[in-house]
């Protein structure tokens, strides 16, 4: 394959894009899903773990002189700000070297680090590989987000995009699960259960690897980087497997052709205008769902393991069974509502899942507030609330991710993870913490409330500002800026006009 330097970039008309996005599903799409939505599970395992082991680290004998403020907070906060480092950083590289490369390189990144954190010796180096694990996952974001986008049908994009940031659950039920068995006692030391949970991830993670190397580059983005030869070649070789799975019948006809004028970079001011100033509701829809969304999730969800050992005395080995049950429920919220973001439409969707997130939220921080739950009833109260909220959440990733143009999908996708989770990913757990450790009710509460209004105020903007994108392709959703013919800033982009076919 020639280097970048060598290749030559030139005007090209393809209908590449039309074609994968009439293509039926198949076993293809199926080992996309598998190779690149499985790290939302190893995510999950991650976040639930530390979650629920915090009150085990705080316990002498652990290993590590922390407390469990430290755990749902400092380790919490640097896990996030590692995240938000990392999407910027390998999300720049995914739009320069491609969907492929960097989505190899994160998986190594988390693999590393995490295996470092379970070799943890002092609180020092335990901070650190939290920080440098959120630096992978984070990447991870950049990375997968655009390709998944990029190679799934148009017809399918919202419910697959959906369930696999969904997936992320499925890893928090089996991290909470795995926290009883390694926090027994009975079977493993004080100092040593907890290494386990990381060592699983370690575990899980080569096993993702070792699917992953089969999935293949962006042709979307190959077009665009002088590769247009070998995306043709792709995509023939996709068309041939899918006409044979479905008994060799004829494929539909592909969309009309767009003209693309081949570039090897685009600039970080050229992002930034596009972004800012080409579609600036876009830009406030984006940085609304990620703020609401990541509040609520790394504020609360970090610290409910200290809600229940510290206002409900639950053991601390026993809060995995409850952090199943939510997760249980975060997962069949993006798994049962996916369809509706396809069919019934993006706008109605993503406004009704943050707004009704958000008020069901209220309701139960007056709940907790004035002594009215227990445990049992606040992780049902719980199972409600994230229902809904999941599934806003894993539209918000679904979202900046088709809203933008191709050569800024990835940054797009790290910026708004970035700034949004910063604002409350970091700020959030901080401040959660402080208030968990007052063993004051009405202080818990107060948070609870501000991750409602967060979550209730994006979705008001979701309902004026979210693009009707069901159904309709990437390049009909935002003109790739090497196109010959971009549209007006946020209006309805038409598709590239016809022209001949390669």
């Amino acid at each position: 394959m020639a280097g970048s330097a060598q290749r030559q970039y030139r005007t090209i008309t393809t209908r590449v894009p039309a074609r994968l996005d009439r293509l039926p599903w198949s076993r293809w799409h199926w080992m996309i899903v598998i190779g690149l939505g499985t790290v939302w599970i190893l995510d999950g395992l991650e976040v639930t773990v530390v979650g629920a082991i915090a009150g085990r680290l705080s316990e002498e004998g652990s290993g590590l002189p922390v407390t469990d403020a430290q755990v749902t907070g400092l380790a919490a906060a640097l896990y996030v700000a590692g995240a938000c480092a990392g999407a910027l950083f390998f999300g720049r590289l995914t739009d320069l070297f491609g969907r492929k490369k960097l989505f190899l390189i994160t998986l190594a990144v988390y693999l590393g680090a995490t295996a470092m954190t379970a070799l943890s010796f002092s609180s020092w180096w335990f901070f650190l590989f939290r920080f440098l694990t959120g630096f992978g996952i984070g990447g991870e974001y950049a990375a997968i987000n655009s390709a998944v986008d990029e190679l799934i049908p148009s017809k399918y994009r919202g419910r697959v995009d959906l369930v696999i940031n969904g997936s992320f659950w499925l890893g928090a039920v089996a991290g909470s699960l795995l926290s009883v068995v390694v926090l027994d006692t009975s079977l493993f030391a004080l100092d040593v259960g907890w290494r386990l949970a990381f060592a699983l991830g370690v575990v899980l993670g080569f096993a993702v690897l070792l699917v992953r190397r089969h999935v293949p580059e962006s042709p979307r983005w190959m077009l665009i980087h002088g590769r247009a030869e070998e995306a043709e070649r792709l995509v023939d070789d996709v068309e041939e497997q899918v006409a044979a799975e479905h008994g060799g019948r004829p494929l539909p006809e592909p969309g009309r052709a767009m003209t693309v004028r081949q570039r090897r970079s685009t600039g970080f001011g050229e992002i930034a205008g596009t972004l800012v100033r080409t579609y600036p509701k876009r830009a406030v829809l984006g940085f609304s769902l990620f703020v609401g969304q990541a509040f609520l999730y790394n504020a609360i969800t970090f610290g409910f393991g200290t809600i229940l050992v510290r206002f409900f005395d639950v053991p601390s080995g026993s809060t995995g069974y409850y952090f199943a049950v939510i997760a249980l429920g975060n997962f069949l919220g993006p798994l049962l509502l996916a369809r509706s973001f396809d069919t019934v439409g993006r706008r109605p969707m993503i406004a009704g899942t943050y707004v009704i997130s958000g008020l069901l939220l209220f309701a139960t921080a007056w709940l907790f507030g004035t002594g009215r739950l227990s445990a049992v009833t606040l992780t049902a109260c719980w199972c409600v609330v994230l229902f809904f909220a999941s599934a806003g959440a894993s539209s918000a990733y679904l979202t900046v991710s088709e809203i933008f143009p191709m050569e800024t999908r990835a940054m797009a996708i790290a910026f708004f993870y970035a700034v949004g989770t910063a604002a409350g990913g970091i700020a959030g757990p901080l401040v959660f913490a402080d208030l968990t450790s007052s063993g004051v009710p009405g202080e818990t509460a107060l948070a609870f409330c501000v991750g409602a209004a967060l979550m209730t105020a994006a979705g008001l903007v979701a309902a004026f500002f979210a693009v009707p994108a069901e159904g309709r392709s990437l390049e009909d959703i935002a003109t790739p800026l090497s196109v010959t013919a971009p549209s007006p800033a946020d209006a309805p982009t038409p598709a590239a006009p016809a022209s001949r076919e390669r």
